[in-house]
């Protein structure tokens, strides 16, 4: 049976997905991140659990947090990023003007990307640093 919370994938399997595709898996990487932050940190209950999360995941937070790992990301992952910021999105939230939205998707690509590539302890450090949180790298 396949693990799908270890998939690890080539370089060429990635490639092969869209940017989009990148940004879909890591919307859900980073929704689970900050639920779980939220629940580990006991910052919220009930239905403001729910509002803490959506303030967290919306695309000008996501946008204002990325700003914080920008120039801590390698070469190759600064690179996933201007691949999902520069993705064609068809549709942006009213909540959000362009340039948030697709700064959003970068980070997103950036989390499915290096989901898929088993990197999870490098998703940690950088959401840690979005969080500011005391971590070793």
């Amino acid at each position: 049976m396949q693990d799908y919370f270890s998939v690890t994938l080539t370089d060429d399997e990635i490639r092969a997905i869209s940017s989009i595709g990148l940004a879909h898996l890591g919307d859900a990487v980073y929704e689970l991140l900050v639920r779980t932050y939220l629940c580990a940190h006991g910052k919220a209950t009930g239905r403001g659990l729910h509002r803490a999360t959506v303030e967290l995941v919306c695309a000008p937070m996501q946008s204002q947090l990325s700003e914080k790992i920008l120039p801590k990301l390698t070469e190759e992952e600064a690179a996933v990023f201007r691949r999902g910021r520069n993705a064609n999105v068809h549709s942006i939230p009213h909540h959000a003007d362009r340039a948030e939205y697709q700064k959003a998707t970068a980070l997103e690509a950036l989390f499915g990307y290096l989901f898929l590539k088993g990197r999870q302890e490098r998703i940690n450090a950088l959401f840690a640093d979005m969080m500011e949180e005391d971590h070793a790298t």
